[in-house]
């Protein structure tokens, strides 16, 4: 037997009508009331993304907030993730460079920096609430108005308009090995390899890894340099009491081992036993390649390349741009097996 379907009578129609009304309203208003409504032209209310002690970054319209320190001022500039990369890049690359080698360099110093976000790393700060320095110990870094007063109002502009085509065109993008940034190191110039990351600190990088670097013998001016250092200043500075000059006693100066990147790896000096690293450290050298002749009370060091050799070559991405090679090809060449993927669902994820 087929059931019939029950029609409502007039009553029990009125009351549909005031519940249906009702639910309306409350669907309506309840969003207004749980929501802050914002004025036009503001910006929504910062959220934040990560706390260690008094430290914490913000999310906010612009995107990820980064607070830099500024040596020189002794005091922080918060500007957002792309206005930092811009600081970075125009501090840490000429930009004459080619664009493609540029891009490579902002995609390197954005991972840097959301690398130290996702790991709460705010080491060599000596301030509570920045992330990063504008120095060296962390990635050179210039104000909007340090670049005004560094390049003349002719050049301002024209130099600007690359940097941000630079910047713009990797926007978001990263660096990463097994789906984590990478740390992604990066030097001025090679003296024809990169360097293995455990030959020069003490970890091993499967990304950071020796490759041929045979751009920067032509291209940059830092290649070869020469200095002298005073036979007292040597003993002063690598905490030895004598040094053969001419021999091959304990007391003289012999290389051990050789590095993957051709660098020295260890060596003796005055009966004491030092890595490449440290010498070059504690002697200022450019690089840990070097070569030395005595000349009376002193001796000339001849270095080849200059910085420590890890990662990326600043003078060796530029050559292949000169080649043709993308900003995506300079990285995977110089971080190994790496890579590139949107920064945002990282942050989103801390």
């Amino acid at each position: 037997m087929l059931k019939k379907k029950r029609v409502p009578g007039r009553g029990a129609i009125l009351w549909m009508a005031v519940c249906l009304s009702s639910m309306l309203c409350v669907i309506l208003l309840v969003p207004g009331l749980l929501v802050k409504k914002i004025p036009g032209g503001e910006e929504p209310p910062s959220v934040q993304l990560a706390i260690d002690g008094s430290h914490q970054e913000t999310v906010t319209a612009q995107g990820l907030m980064i607070p830099v320190y500024l040596t020189k001022k002794d005091e922080i500039e918060t500007v957002p993730l792309e206005q930092y990369v811009k600081g970075v890049l125009a501090a840490e690359m000429p930009v004459e460079f080619e664009l493609e080698a540029l891009k490579a360099q902002a995609m390197a110093a954005r991972t840097y920096v959301i690398r130290r976000v996702l790991e709460k790393d705010y080491s060599n700060v000596p301030v509570n609430d920045a992330l990063v320095t504008d120095t060296t110990a962390h990635q050179a870094y210039l104000t909007d108005q340090e670049l005004r007063e560094k390049w003349t109002k002719g050049t301002y502009e024209t130099n600007m308009a690359k940097i941000d085509r630079a910047v713009s065109e990797t926007k978001d993008l990263i660096l990463t090995y097994e789906h984590k940034p990478i740390n992604a190191t990066f030097f001025s110039t090679s003296n024809g390899y990169t360097e293995n990351s455990e030959d020069y600190w003490p970890f091993m990088s499967p990304y950071l890894r020796s490759v041929p670097s045979p751009w920067d013998v032509k291209l940059s001016s830092r290649y070869q340099e020469t200095v002298d250092i005073t036979y007292k200043s040597m003993l002063q500075k690598l905490g030895v009491t004598s040094i053969a000059t001419t021999g091959t006693g304990t007391k003289s100066m012999k290389v051990l081992e050789w590095s993957m990147g051709h660098r020295i790896k260890k060596m003796t000096i005055g009966g004491k036993t030092f890595s490449g690293r440290e010498v070059r450290e504690k002697l200022g050298l450019a690089s840990s390649q070097f070569a030395w002749k005595w000349s009376g009370s002193k001796i000339t060091f001849t270095t080849y390349g200059y910085g420590h050799g890890v990662g990326l070559s600043q003078y060796g991405a530029n050559g292949m741009a000169k080649e043709g090679k993308t900003a995506a090809q300079i990285v995977t060449y110089y971080y190994t097996g790496i890579s590139i993927e949107k920064a945002t669902p990282f942050i989103q994820k801390s």
